[in-house]
């Protein structure tokens, strides 16, 4: 299938038909925000079904009973798909929210509204390795190609929501105060608890230790790839074929090691390097 049959192109970004459309954009474009939404952004493949599953459990102290009977999907949608209108008014306040948007293309009630943002960054390198198996095994997107090529589209730009500094740079640009969190992927796979207790203080949720441990357990990879809400089994394989590769993989940080040539790497560092060139803000990890 042509990628013109896939792809639907809006303000310049490449987005899968199966899952948007120009409605579900409008939809988006005109959603209202409420001052309690929290809306986490995220580039696609940095950890978006992480926190489908991490924020309704900070949101709801610890309750496991959303991540056991409602899909990701639902319990967090995301803005600028077609599920949104469907679900949107079974989401109970504050409100969960997943965006892969840059920030230009956020609705106006979003800026004008107290809303809160969580934004997660992953290493680069990560993002390509991860991307590329997914693209392997959804029948939705067009076939990576070789690794090699793969890395190419990347860095061109020819992949879902476009390039990733473009995001980067959009939303560290974001002049929202102390409505917007960064955290990484990395610091996630790291130490889980930290990070459950840093997105904790953020809402102002004030979890207990025990809460925190005991969403850290139930938010684990392995939780994860053992919960059906959460490992997109529930997809036909008309739309992800995890014969060919589970969609949850391997959720480590540092997998790139065993996929990047040498030439590889020195080909994505300088690119991204030359577009964040004169940033303000500096990467949380070495691209070497």
């Amino acid at each position: 299938m042509s990628s013109e049959k896939m792809y639907l192109l809006h303000r310049g970004l490449m987005l899968p038909k199966d899952a948007h459309s120009v409605e579900s954009l409008k939809f988006a474009q005109e959603f209202t925000f409420q001052d309690e939404d929290v809306t986490v952004v995220v580039y696609p493949k940095s950890g978006t079904v992480w926190m489908q599953e991490i924020l309704p459990l900070v949101l709801n102290g610890g309750d496991l009973t959303p991540i056991q009977t409602v899909p990701n999907w639902d319990r967090v949608p995301w803005l600028e798909e077609k599920r949104l209108a469907l679900v949107v008014d079974k989401l109970k306040s504050p409100r969960g929210l997943v965006t892969h948007f840059p920030y230009h293309l956020m609705p106006p009630s979003f800026h004008s509204s107290k809303a809160k943002v969580i934004y997660v960054m992953r290493n680069p390198k990560d993002i390509v390795v991860s991307s590329y198996y997914y693209h392997k095994m959804a029948e939705f997107l067009e076939p990576p190609g070789t690794f090699d090529e793969f890395i190419e589209k990347f860095l061109k730009g020819k992949v879902l929501f476009g390039k990733w500094t473009d995001h980067v740079k959009s939303w560290r640009g974001a002049d929202l105060g102390h409505r917007i969190m960064y955290i990484t992927y990395e610091e996630m796979v790291q130490d889980l608890p930290a990070a459950i207790r840093r997105i904790s203080d953020f809402l102002g949720r004030k979890l207990s230790e025990e809460a925190i441990q005991k969403i850290a357990e139930h938010c684990s990879f392995r939780s994860m790839k053992n919960n059906n809400m959460s490992n997109f089994s529930l997809v036909p394989k008309k739309y992800m074929n995890s014969d060919i590769s589970p969609f949850l993989r391997k959720g480590v940080a540092g997998d790139w090691k065993n996929h990047f040539s040498p030439e590889q790497l020195a080909r994505l560092t300088s690119v991204i390097r030359k577009e964040l060139e004169g940033e303000s803000f500096s990467l949380p990890w070495s691209l070497d």
